[in-house]
């Protein structure tokens, strides 16, 4: 606990852009962990049928991948991406109006097509300069960009089943996001940016070569595919959590969204605590380990019958996820020096497949029922277990590099 306490303590002596990075992480998992815990209240608010809600959650990730966050990555990297940051937390903003004004499918489709490219400008670029402050500390500073994260997930869960239980409409939850956001927004405007590429952005066909051939690095393409897997028991489950509970468990939406809560919360606290063991335990020891329960651990909770075993369950389950994220983030940060914007970049044309996987449980769901189709998640164990190096890091990158240049 003392550690913890510690650690506690450094966050909040960060400097007011970190802080102001983090925050804009929190607001984002706030807005889509709400989103999660209020899927089924939307679903008969809308009449949403499973088709549409696996369409609603890729669709929108499809479209940002293909069109919009790959340019934005690379002109993160020789443009003006303070400019960038802003303007995506306007759209942010906008974004979740509509969300709240939405009253049919199609609307709150649009909406998420706004929403996600949004994101990636006021949320990814946020964290690609973060990552650029500490070179040297990507793993630890991507874990407390992730426990920030949770912190939002934890609390945009638990504001939306209070919001459930006391008959409020989940529209109201999206107009708090956007008053949040234009606040965020403002502060950040009168903040020093760090300094980056040029003012002319005509440097884009340059920055999609380089990043490119970075593709050439099997350490590169080692990390992009496992963040895609890893998703796998992260968003992807995430996203099904709440339904699962409703239409296989039996639950009713509140207690549905409590669930994704205690999911969360847990997972919140294994955020936090991975801060700290980083200093102890590498990264990919960790990793190969709790891959390793996972696969056992989220077997066991689509076996074991009743509410409450499958809450104790889920709760285990999103402890020992905590710092998939970020150290498979570190890692590809440090594999690609001097080009956090191009991780982006990257990460989003990789994550064109994996962003189809929503859309693949959502048939399936359709077509077998939701409780075969929640078994998906177990190929993001299995990925990590085959996938991970068996070497340290640093002298994986150190090795790749030289064979490049060579």
């Amino acid at each position: 606990m003392n550690k913890i306490a510690s650690v506690v303590r450094r966050l909040r002596k960060v400097p007011a852009l970190v802080a102001v990075f983090l925050i804009i992480e929190f607001l984002d998992e706030f807005a889509f962990g709400a989103q999660e815990a209020a899927l089924p209240l939307i679903r008969t608010d809308l009449g949403l049928s499973y088709e549409q809600i696996g369409l609603l959650l890729t669709v929108p990730a499809v479209l940002a991948n293909i069109l919009f966050e790959p340019v934005l990555g690379i002109l993160a990297d020789v443009w003006k991406r303070r400019l960038l940051v802003v303007g995506g937390g306007v759209a942010f903003a906008l974004a979740t109006l509509l969300v709240a004004g939405s009253q049919s499918f199609a609307a709150l489709l649009l909406a998420f097509i706004i929403f996600y490219p949004a994101s990636g400008a006021f949320v990814s670029l946020s964290q690609s300069t973060l990552m650029d402050l500490e070179p040297t500390r990507h793993e630890h500073n991507m874990a407390r960009w992730t426990f920030a994260g949770s912190v939002g997930v934890v609390s945009g869960a638990l504001l939306v089943g209070v919001m459930i239980s006391k008959g409020l409409d989940w529209r109201a939850f999206y107009v708090l996001v956007g008053g949040l956001t234009a606040l965020v927004v403002l502060v950040l405007w009168r903040l020093p940016f760090p300094q980056n590429g040029s003012d002319e952005a005509g440097d884009v066909k340059a920055g999609f070569r380089k990043a490119l051939s970075a593709l050439r690095r099997r350490e590169v393409v080692r990390w992009l595919l496992l963040l895609q897997f890893s998703d796998f028991m992260l968003d992807i489950l995430h996203g099904y959590l709440a339904l699962y509970f409703v239409d296989v468990v039996g639950v009713d939406e509140a207690q549905a969204g409590f669930a994704v809560a205690v999911w969360t919360g847990v997972g919140m606290v294994g955020d936090l605590a991975i801060i700290p063991l980083l200093n102890r335990v590498s990264g990919v020891t960790y990793l190969r380990f709790s891959a390793a329960l996972e696969l056992v651990l989220y077997s066991a909770f689509l076996l074991v019958p009743g509410l409450l075993p499958k809450l104790v369950l889920i709760g285990i389950i999103g402890f020992f996820n905590a710092g998939w994220y970020a150290i498979l983030s570190g890692n590809l940060y440090t594999a690609m020096p001097g080009q956090s914007g191009s991780v982006l970049t990257l990460g989003n044309l990789f994550g064109l497949v994996g962003s189809v996987v929503p859309l693949l449980i959502g048939l399936a769901a359709a077509r077998f029922g939701l409780e075969v189709a929640m078994w998906f998640p177990l190929v993001g164990c299995v990925a990590l277990l085959v996938g991970l190096p068996r070497r340290s890091i640093s002298t994986s990158v150190a090795a790749e590099a030289e064979s490049v240049d060579e």
